[in-house]
């Protein structure tokens, strides 16, 4: 730990990767709260292997076509958000069960990644960074790019909150009391989309859905009011994304891997304590 702290303050790369790991955890502990309660997780697997797909795509303008004003990271935005708004117009409209649409988004985005990249000339190091995660890669325009992120999704929350919460407890009531349930479900699948883009540069793709559902499924088992689950969930990931970083800095471990560990041992510690409590108080 001394030696992360005394590194933190000499080399810029680590200062970016704590930046980025705290901006990631904003959203992350915010939409990972609706998606937990929501049980909405296979949604959000399905859109962060998609995400491979804009990657891919972004990667074949840069190297055949001198593309190179488009980042990799603004490519699995666009992907994701493709891959949200193509699940849900299928389900809708398409009158698909949803489980057969997110299998085939899933499928179709992983598979669309792969040809591009086998299309792409060159040795494809930055593309396993963003499969497996390397946090220290983080640059300024990462920064960037997560930074404006963050900002549409919490401007999102605070404006359609209460739609948000009703589409998350009981979408049929919702329904009766004159929400647009599709509208809002559409919005949140978007958030869903922008939230796993930036967990995808901390974790990568492979990990990205363990860090947006287990610290808010730790905190709401800690808070029972909703709004006081999601910034404890904000902290949690907070906590666990520069705490990973910090203990994987010394042994040289994978940062991505110790921070989806650091947060299911806090996970499985909150759930028995809860589960010792409820028992004593029996």
């Amino acid at each position: 730990m001394t030696d992360f702290l005394r590194a933190l303050g000499e080399h810029a790369f680590l200062q970016y990767a704590v930046l980025a790991a705290l901006l990631a955890s904003l959203a992350c502990g915010v939409v990972g709260s609706f998606v937990v309660v929501r049980r909405m997780t296979y949604v959000a697997g399905a859109i962060a292997h998609s995400v491979l797909g804009g990657l891919g795509a972004t990667v074949w303008l840069n190297r055949v076509h001198g593309i190179d004003f488009i980042s990799p990271l603004a490519g699995a935005a666009v992907g994701a958000v493709a891959a949200a708004l193509v699940a849900a117009w299928l389900t809708y409209r398409g009158r698909e069960r949803e489980d057969t649409v997110l299998s085939a988004v899933w499928a179709v985005g992983m598979a669309l990644g792969l040809a591009f990249i086998a299309a792409s000339p060159g040795y494809q190091t930055d593309l396993m960074s963003y499969l497996f995660g390397n946090i220290l890669l983080v640059g300024k325009t990462d920064l960037l790019v997560i930074a404006v992120l963050d900002v549409a999704v919490i401007a999102l929350t605070v404006l359609f909150q209460e739609k948000l919460l009703a589409i998350g407890f009981d979408e049929e009531f919702a329904r009766l009391r004159g929400v647009r349930v599709e509208v809002y479900r559409l919005m949140l699948l978007v958030m869903t989309a922008l939230t796993v883009v930036m967990l995808v540069r901390v974790v990568g793709i492979v990990l990205a859905i363990a860090l947006l559902t287990l610290p808010s499924a730790t905190a709401l088992h800690l808070f029972k009011r909703f709004n006081a689950a999601m910034i404890a969930a904000v902290a949690i990931c907070m906590a666990t994304t520069v705490g990973g970083l910090a203990l994987s800095y010394g042994p040289d471990w994978p940062a991505g891997a110790t921070i989806v560990l650091l947060a299911a041992g806090v996970y499985i510690a909150v759930r028995t304590g809860a589960a010792v409590v409820a028992r004593a108080r029996a």
